[in-house]
């Protein structure tokens, strides 16, 4: 059972969103257990309940509030047209909204589809995206595995997510226009119930996600190269600097972008530092 005096947090039932929205409530020290693929669950020490929900669902019912928050894909968000505030992107999730058309097919821009038949999951984002761009089309509103209509005489085109492109490729399908750029966000609607939790959950999780973006790197540097180093290693604020036995020498704390680990290293080794080690981070607070 859920309480009133807890915030109710939405979260995918089941895929691969429901993997990843479990992983990073856990990451941030939540502790909670689903019993028998039940509806809900309690979080251990702090006052939130989990709601499983189909994750399309989750926009809507957070705009109602059956949930104060929830856990799902922009694409959904705004396919739904739901009013909810946006508090933070997880980084993780990414894909595109594109219309696809046959590779044989002389089409140039998504104007050129007017009149066309669609098939699309986003029937409300296409069709808005087509009168943006003074076209209007009949749309197959499909609730899935789109790729397939145009060989099967349904539609001319299509309007789906792409992540790498393989599948397009696989039907002989090419991206004619992206309508957008998404990611797995957390959303929460206007009524802010309970926001203190809110924000001590926002807060949690943002720790996790910028961990991840970052790693720390240790180094020892002879102490006449420091300026140099910290030029390369600036820091999230500054460096943290220890002096070390021989006083020539010290030793630098710092955090680094996980992406541009490997060329930092290189460069720290070119100015003479060594002992030059990356740590994971799990969670932290900025």
């Amino acid at each position: 059972m859920i309480s009133d005096s807890h915030l109710r947090l939405g979260i995918p039932s089941k895929g691969r969103l429901s993997d990843l929205a479990t992983d990073l409530l856990s990451q941030a020290g939540l502790r909670f257990r689903r019993q028998n693929r039940g509806l809900f669950a309690r979080v251990s020490g702090m006052d939130v309940d989990l709601v499983y929900l189909r994750t399309d669902d989750i926009p809507t019912l957070c705009a109602e509030g059956a949930i104060d928050m929830g856990i799902t894909g922009g694409d959904l968000v705004q396919e739904s047209g739901a009013a909810v505030e946006q508090r933070m992107k997880f980084g993780v999730g990414r894909c595109r909204l594109a219309f696809c058309v046959p590779d044989d097919k002389e089409i140039k821009s998504a104007a050129e589809l007017d009149g066309k038949r669609i098939a699309t999951s986003f029937p409300n984002v296409t069709r808005q995206y087509l009168a943006e761009h003074g076209a209007q089309a009949h749309l197959v509103s499909l609730a899935g595995s789109v790729e397939a209509m145009i060989q099967l005489g349904v539609a001319d085109a299509i309007v789906d997510l792409v992540e790498t492109g393989s599948t397009l490729a696989a039907n002989r399908l090419r991206i004619l226009e992206e309508i957008g750029h998404y990611e797995t966000v957390l959303i929460q609607n206007d009524t802010r119930r309970l926001s203190g939790i809110a924000d001590s959950l926002v807060q949690r999780l943002e720790g996790v996600v910028i961990a991840r973006d970052y790693s720390l790197i240790q180094y020892n540097v002879p102490r006449r190269e420091l300026a140099a180093a910290e030029k390369v290693t600036p820091g999230f604020n500054s460096p943290t600097i220890n002096s070390l036995e021989d006083a020539d020498w010290c030793s630098v704390q710092v955090m680094v972008r996980r992406g541009e680990v490997v060329d930092v290293m290189d460069q720290l080794k070119l100015i003479g530092a060594t002992a030059v080690f990356e740590m994971t981070l799990n969670n932290c607070r900025l």
